[in-house]
């Protein structure tokens, strides 16, 4: 069997990731019949068809999608040798962050303190969805991936997920003039309440923890953004429901306070990596 071309299979993964021949061909600058031309060299070497046509896409065949699988290892591998080796020649360590749009800037910033002025190190951050990081991560073009919200292994892939650290939910707000303790059931019936929006795990237990206490609290605001539900917490004059850390400096300059953790509740972050065939001791130092 003649040697693999990696440059037909590199042609045939841009088609596969983009599933249309047209879109491919403008990314690769090249013709598409010199693109379908390269794809078939491809189904001829390997003795089996690659995609079958379905209208202007083109769909996966079995034995294609067998063939994709192994490409993104493959680069991906070639990624993570060439980021390694250069890693090694550089004068500088490099770490490539991904976290998502959703996670505190506090946690990310109390994280990373103790490697903020390091003079041997190059820190890259990257915001997105937890699908795009894990795309990039996937491609060795991210070291590790930050999220608040557990990722479990595919058919694909082996994430490995490591939870970092688990932060108490608590109801915080502008300093209280009653003298009264705080009264989790008395007070959050009677208060208007910012919470997290309905895609966070931290709204779910608490609609959770709410309905097992009989609870209906009067929600005023729905806030995906932790830093945007930061600035309502601290300017709105209402409760909300969010991790302490989130308004840490708030609280130390006495802006706002911590009225009560929820019981049960907490939010959770986590790191996403993937098996490395090189170490990287920064990325062990950060996780360790």
């Amino acid at each position: 069997m003649r040697r693999l071309n990696f440059h037909h299979l590199h042609y045939f993964w841009a088609v596969a990731k983009e599933g249309n021949l047209t879109r491919a061909a403008e990314a690769l600058h090249v013709s598409q019949s010199a693109l379908s031309t390269q794809i078939r060299v491809l189904e001829d070497q390997l003795g089996h068809p690659l995609f079958l046509r379905s209208g202007r896409s083109l769909r996966l065949t079995e034995a294609g999608q067998l063939v994709l699988d192994y490409a993104e290892t493959i680069f991906a591998l070639g990624s993570e040798l060439q980021n390694t080796l250069q890693n090694a020649q550089e004068a500088n360590q490099r770490l490539r962050i991904g976290s998502v749009a959703t996670l505190s800037r506090n946690f990310q910033e109390n994280l990373l303190r103790p490697f903020l002025g390091r003079e041997d190190l190059v820190l890259t951050l990257e915001s997105g969805s937890v699908d795009e990081l894990l795309e990039r991560l996937a491609l060795h073009k991210l070291d590790v991936v930050l999220t608040n919200q557990a990722v479990s292994a595919d058919s694909q892939r082996t994430w490995q997920c490591r939870l970092l650290h688990r932060q108490p939910v608590c109801l915080i707000g502008p300093p209280r003039q009653d003298r009264r303790p705080f009264d989790l059931h008395r007070d959050l019936q009677q208060a208007r309440l910012i919470v997290p929006g309905r895609s966070s795990d931290v709204r779910s237990q608490f609609e959770v923890y709410c309905s097992g206490q009989g609870l209906t609290p009067r929600i005023c605001a729905e806030v995906d953004d932790m830093a945007l539900l930061r600035l309502l917490a601290r300017d709105s004059g209402d409760m909300a429901l969010l991790p302490a850390v989130v308004v840490q400096d708030e609280l130390r300059s006495g802006a706002l306070q911590l009225y009560a953790e929820v019981p049960e509740i907490a939010e959770r972050f986590y790191a996403v990596t993937l098996q490395r065939q090189f170490r990287l001791s920064i990325l062990e130092e950060l996780l360790g």
